[in-house]
């Protein structure tokens, strides 16, 4: 059974990834930093709805190097890897503090470089693997009062253009989804009315939901994708074209 770890699992768009990942025959290493009551029951809803354990739980802040170390080194070696622990913050620019630029960058950026890394050796040395990273519609085009989240995720499409091409010859793809305005608890903090206008200016006329974002996991995860890397996914309903 091949393996795959996905970062910030117990999160909305987190915990929908890892189901459908379970659901594709995959074994589901979840990782989570804070949110520890979310990740054992999403652990233990998921394996109570298979014969045998088909995920476990790891902790790590992705951004430090050394839990992000320890975590793989618990979890072995990973087939598919899914960089999808972030953050997010709105901020006027003039009022971004340098703690909010460095915590940003470390989390959004820092942790996708550091899981990429760690999970190539056992890939390369099989000569196979799959890494998708979640981005956002915003590191595409920019979002006011978001220059920091903006910046951290157009990184994310930078390193998955680069990584792709330096790790194509070992048989290993490198992709990003770069979701649109999605149905979380962390953009419900928009409040409705701000939601309301997002989701008017959407050409399909709704909000996307935690599903639509694993469904192109699920995709990028398989067979069907094995010839598709380097590639920016946008999942926004149009909202970026």
């Amino acid at each position: 059974m091949q393996k795959a770890l996905v970062t910030g699992a117990a999160g909305g768009i987190g915990s929908a990834i890892s189901k459908r990942l379970c659901r594709d025959g995959f074994f589901v290493v979840l990782n989570f930093f804070h949110s520890e009551k979310a990740a054992v029951r999403l652990r233990d809803g998921i394996n109570s709805s298979f014969p045998e354990p088909r995920a476990e739980i790891l902790r790590a802040d992705v951004s430090d190097r050394a839990q992000a170390e320890n975590m793989f080194r618990a979890a072995g070696g990973i087939d598919v890897l899914v960089n999808n622990a972030g953050i997010a913050q709105q901020k006027l620019f003039t009022d971004i503090t340098e703690d909010d630029w460095r915590r940003m960058m470390a989390v959004d950026v820092t942790g996708v470089f550091h899981c990429c890394q760690l999970a190539l050796p056992y890939m390369i040395h099989r000569k196979h693997g799959k890494i998708i990273n979640i981005s956002s519609m915003w590191g595409q085009a920019g979002a006011s009062c978001e220059v920091h989240y903006s910046t951290a995720k157009a990184a994310v499409i930078g390193l998955t253009k680069a990584l792709a091409k330096e790790v194509g010859p070992s048989g290993i793809t490198v992709n990003c989804i770069a979701p649109g305005v999605i149905d979380t608890p962390m953009n419900a903090s928009l409040g409705s009315e701000i939601m309301r206008g997002l989701k008017e200016e959407t050409p399909l006329e709704r909000i996307g939901t935690p599903d639509d974002i694993a469904g192109a996991v699920s995709f990028l995860a398989s067979p069907d994708a094995d010839f598709i890397t380097g590639q920016a996914i946008g999942v926004n309903g149009g909202f970026v074209i």
